[in-house]
């Protein structure tokens, strides 16, 4: 627990000032709950006893300011421990998003969304109420304990001590039951993720499952997910509900051996009724705040453990590290030499020579699995290279500023990724918005007929997906995406299988115009997209086994002759 407030401490220094509200708040909540207790001795002995009228007239205010000093104490302490309760959550949750975002390509293909969005969600909001509500019960429930023994000794210290001596019997079992909460707290939140990754599967992948009529399927797995995270909360719930039956019975024993020895004492004279019923009622309140510490440092487990969840993100760093040298600002080629690249152990590319000059047009051709994303994705620097080097001018694409590398490279894959927004914020993405080159770029890329044609133009918002669009036609915006960026590298893959013969050969005719300030390359299996590539490059398993025009390998490369017949 001391490892997690060292963690957040940094945070609290922004507060100071609620922090003293708070603490204020605690205190008259502690001062109030105390007084309440201690009150109780002149009403008995000045009032009841003593028939003391001047008591009988001051007393009763006491006791009203006491209650309202305790309610406002409460009130005052609630609302400033939620405000930086919540703004600590706001920004711990801002910090691992930037964090995550910050990984390499590799690891958003391993880690599962549902379990990013889960840790990101689920497992922040769990720390909320510890660094916020929760630590401002302790405190109060601390500074209450702590008054409340005052007046146990200030009354009788003999008794206190037969009070007050069964409280550190209760450790023992307290401590196992925040290990087995903390376990407990772990598994939850694996649960909880594994239903979120199960749902987004769901989710994504609607369509196939309404084509194979798998919905029962999907329920049935669902379903098991969701008894295992019911059971895991219900061990849950009966460790969590052992704290109370503890200390009641813990509380019994103390109460008992205090009537025993405080009755002896009132009967033999050597102390009054009025202070051991203040005794007697200080030690009835100081139980409640003591089970309310042992819930709450039961709770603190489910919070670290969604913590330590958190920091097995936050220890990751980036094994892609950004080089020091400004992207050329009139590059002239891109250059493989002797390039290799493993995925853990597969090899995916080996032996890579490819040479790229500016205003040429480079296509990649092969089977599907042969390495020509696997290549592309080397230029955005989504992979490094294992072995070998990838030179842009005479520069290290490694040297090179990450940030700047990746603004001046655009891609568009077979895959749109269209974001829940305007037509005009989806094309200017990641930029400021200038209607004028929206249009310029959708007119490029041959979509501003139907946008136009769209009841608010390029300020029509898309569905998530862009559902509300064509195949087609969000393919479409996402070449006018890339056209829009105006990059100096341009990838293409499959970037036009979405498209009709007539839409692709505009495209096609677009890619020429453009392509004398750029270097491009296009993936295709459609080899009719690629016919005015200055160069073709063939692969097959990891490997270039020719490099030439279309015309020469139609000569001299049966692959190419073979792909080029599968393509027909």
């Amino acid at each position: 627990m001391r490892d997690f407030f060292k963690q957040y401490v940094p945070y609290y220094k922004n507060y100071i000032n609620r922090f003293i509200y708070a603490f204020i708040g605690m205190a008259l909540a502690a001062v109030g709950t105390s007084g309440t207790a201690y009150a109780v001795k002149p009403l008995l002995d000045d009032i009841f006893v003593n028939k003391d009228l001047e008591m009988l007239k001051i007393l009763p205010i006491a006791i009203v300011l006491l209650y309202f000093g305790k309610a406002a104490g409460t009130y005052i302490q609630a609302i400033n421990m939620a405000f930086i309760g919540q703004d600590i959550v706001r920004l711990v949750r801002d910090k691992l998003l930037g964090h995550i975002l910050k990984l390499d390509v590799d690891f958003f293909y391993k880690k599962n969304n549902g379990e990013l969005i889960s840790r990101i969600t689920n497992d922040i909001n769990r720390i909320q109420s510890a660094v916020s509500q929760k630590i401002g019960e302790f405190i109060r429930e601390f500074l209450t304990v702590i008054g409340l023994v005052v007046v146990v000794i200030y009354q009788s210290p003999e008794l206190a001590f037969y009070g007050l001596i069964v409280m550190p019997l209760s450790m023992w079992p307290l401590s196992i039951l925040a290990r087995k909460m903390k376990k407990l707290s772990f598994r939850s939140q694996e649960s909880i993720s594994d239903i979120t990754t199960h749902l987004s599967e769901i989710f994504n992948n609607i369509e196939i499952i309404k084509a194979n009529t798998s919905e029962k399927f999907e329920l049935k797995k669902f379903s098991d997910f969701n008894m295992n995270f019911f059971k895991i909360n219900l061990k849950t719930v009966k460790t969590n509900e052992l704290v109370n039956p503890l200390m009641e019975t813990v509380g019994a024993i103390a109460f008992s051996l205090v009537i025993v020895i405080g009755g002896k004492q009132v009967i033999d004279g050597e102390l009054t009724v009025g202070a051991f019923f203040s005794f007697l009622t200080a030690l009835f309140l100081l139980y409640p705040p003591i089970k309310r510490l042992s819930s709450i440092f039961n709770f603190m487990q489910d919070a670290i453990a969604a913590n330590e969840r958190i920091n097995q993100l936050l220890d990751l760093r980036a094994t892609i590290i950004s080089g020091q040298n400004n992207f050329p600002e009139n590059i002239q080629k891109i250059e493989f030499k002797n390039v290799t690249l493993r995925y853990d152990e597969k090899v995916a590319l080996k032996n890579i020579n490819l040479e790229a000059k500016l205003g040429q047009k480079v296509a990649l051709v092969g089977d599907s699995g042969g390495g020509k994303s696997s290549l592309v994705n080397l230029i955005a620097r989504f992979y490094d290279v294992s072995s070998g080097e990838i030179n842009i001018d005479s520069l290290n694409i490694k040297d090179l500023d990450i940030k700047q590398l990746k603004e001046n490279i655009a891609i568009v894959t077979q895959r749109v990724y269209i974001f829940s927004d305007s037509i005009a914020k989806n094309v200017a993405y990641g930029k400021e918005v200038d209607e004028q080159r929206v249009i310029e770029s959708l007119k490029q890329a041959h979509a501003y007929d139907f946008v136009s044609k769209l009841p608010e133009g390029i300020n029509t918002d898309l569905d998530e997906f862009g559902t509300n669009l064509s195949g087609g036609q969000r393919q479409r915006i996402a070449i006018a995406r890339a056209l829009y960026k105006n990059p100096k590298i341009l990838i293409l893959d499959e970037a036009t299988s979405a498209l009709d013969n007539k839409s692709e050969s505009v495209i096609s005719d677009i890619i020429d115009e453009i392509s004398k300030d750029k270097i491009i390359f296009i993936i295709a299996h459609r080899l009719s997209t690629i016919k005015t590539a200055d160069k073709i490059a063939v692969f097959k398993e990891g490997e270039i086994i020719a490099q030439d025009t279309e015309e020469n390998l139609l000569l001299n490369c049966d692959e190419y002759k073979r792909l080029k017949t599968l393509s027909n």
